[in-house]
């Protein structure tokens, strides 16, 4: 007698999508808030200076990604252009002496109150956003010359270009890339994509060869012994942080680093600082929770219902991944110096709201795209665009 078939259900042995997302984010904004402690502990008359300020910053950016996790990603489509234009704006304001905030070299900051406001940081989510919304609603003429490439290379071109003159390289390079990913993602025709980047590639090249500051960085890249005390000194000390700190660290708050040997510790080189004191298992340990990250979102785009959401979540998730990527090339000596903060850990409250946004977009698609991980059928992004 054959045994009767069970009806009842499968048992779902996946994880939902967003509570992975949210683990990773939480531990990552955790380890943040001890190794700034640790870093600026010895930075000023107040040792609490940096650490009450960023978590002030993170109570804004959890209310941001609450409230953007909550927003109908549909009806948000005809906010893009005003959101875009309001950015412009922005990035035009921050050129303007006495408006912008001058520092280090570079005009990227508004003033807002007593903290500073970094416009290109929400400049590339205004981009990511337009940039779905246009392909999303043009996916029938992505093959064509002017409708699939011109106009969204031109709107890439105006937030990069503006971005350039502040000079942010780095964030210009982001911006690019991420926007171009997008315009492949959708179907562009390589035909123009190709000899388009490789040009731009070119110009960029040619944009820090005539930049005596960014040049001298890339000179000082390819020997950093021998400029350890001039251009290169924040990379060698970097360098060292990793070198003390070997595998398991020299424990938190006994860092050499944090004694202001390396300069900007709580912003861009925060990771330097992570090495020295947690060691190589907790270096490797954000490197892994930025892959998860990443993984799990590509998975996730499998469920995407159109091609605008579709690609508003693989643009954030570049930017976030690819940020944090460049960041811990920098820090270890594998690209050139470039000013790029480290997602969810380095000092600044831009950057956090910024990827907090991000977050909740995500966890808004989770639960939007399906009710749980395993109903709804996945499509291939051919379906997904047809």
């Amino acid at each position: 007698m054959e045994k009767k078939r069970s009806t009842s259900p499968k048992k779902d042995l996946w994880v939902h999508p967003a509570f992975v997302v949210l683990f990773c984010v939480a531990i990552l904004t955790l380890l943040g808030l001890s190794i700034l402690f640790s870093a600026t502990a010895h930075s000023g008359s107040d040792p609490y200076f940096f650490i009450k300020r960023q978590v002030v910053w993170v109570g804004i950016a959890l209310l941001a990604g609450l409230t953007v996790s909550l927003v109908p990603l549909e009806k948000s489509r005809p906010l893009a252009w005003v959101i875009l234009g309001i950015l412009l704006v922005g990035l035009i304001l921050v050129l303007i002496p006495g408006i912008g905030i001058w520092v280090n070299g570079s005009r990227r900051w508004l003033p807002l109150g007593p903290m500073r406001l970094q416009v290109s940081e929400f400049a590339k989510l205004g981009l990511v956003f337009a940039m779905a919304v246009y392909l999303g609603a043009n996916q029938r003429h992505i093959a064509t010359f002017w409708r699939g490439f011109i106009v969204p290379s031109l709107i890439v071109g105006l937030i990069t270009g503006l971005v350039i003159l502040q000079p942010d390289y780095g964030m210009a390079s982001l911006c690019a890339v991420v926007g171009f990913g997008m315009m492949f993602l959708a179907g562009t025709r390589l035909v123009f994509l190709i000899p388009t980047v490789t040009t731009l590639g070119s110009l960029f090249g040619l944009a820090l060869y005539l930049s005596p500051v960014r040049w001298r960085r890339v000179m000082a890249f390819l020997d950093v012994e021998g400029n350890q005390l001039d251009s290169s000194y924040q990379l060698w000390q970097a360098m060292l942080a990793f070198g003390a700190g070997g595998i398991q660290g020299s424990g938190l708050g006994n860092g050499r680093q944090q004694m202001a040997f390396l300069p900007e510790a709580h912003t861009d080189f925060i990771f330097a600082v992570i090495g020295e004191e947690l060691g190589l298992i907790f270096t490797g340990a954000v490197l892994a929770l930025f892959l998860v990250i990443f993984l799990v979102g590509v998975l996730h785009l499998k469920r995407a219902p159109n091609l605008f959401q579709y690609l508003l979540i693989a643009g954030m998730l570049m930017l976030v991944t690819f940020q944090a990527l460049i960041n811990m090339a920098v820090v270890t000596g594998c690209i050139p110096t470039q000013g790029m903060s480290l997602p969810f850990i380095s000092y600044g409250g831009s950057n956090l709201v910024v990827v907090f946004i991000i977050v909740g977009l995500i966890v808004n698609t989770a639960f939007s795209w399906s009710k749980s991980p395993l109903q709804g059928k996945k499509r291939s992004m051919r379906e997904i665009a047809a």
